[in-house]
């Protein structure tokens, strides 16, 4: 979680700084707080991250307007498709994670 008061900072270098502390292998995502979220879902994405998106995030689709968590989903997935993603079904997310259910 990037973006809030006493955290680590919404910017690339931090991202990139906390990715390579991982192993090679590992599903790894991270998010941005309020007017971060889609700048921070947009780069995750960009160094191979898992994203995520919702109201528990962010609670505005620009300043001074409430999103729904639909809003903001749409705003990412246009996004992403701009960037050349293929997002993965709720199905593909789980055998990718390994889940069960």
């Amino acid at each position: 979680m990037l973006g809030v008061q006493w955290g680590a900072p919404a910017d690339t270098r931090t991202i990139l700084y906390m990715k390579d502390l991982l192993p090679a292998d590992a599903h790894w995502g991270a998010l941005g707080i309020g007017r971060m979220e889609m700048p921070v879902m947009a780069q995750v994405a960009l160094l191979g991250g898992n994203v995520r998106v919702g109201l528990e995030d962010n609670l505005y689709l620009r300043r001074g307007v409430f999103a729904t968590n639909g809003e903001l989903v749409a705003r990412a997935r246009a996004i992403l498709d701009g960037l050349g993603y293929e997002l993965a079904t709720p199905s593909e997310a789980r055998r990718i994670l390994g889940l069960t259910a």
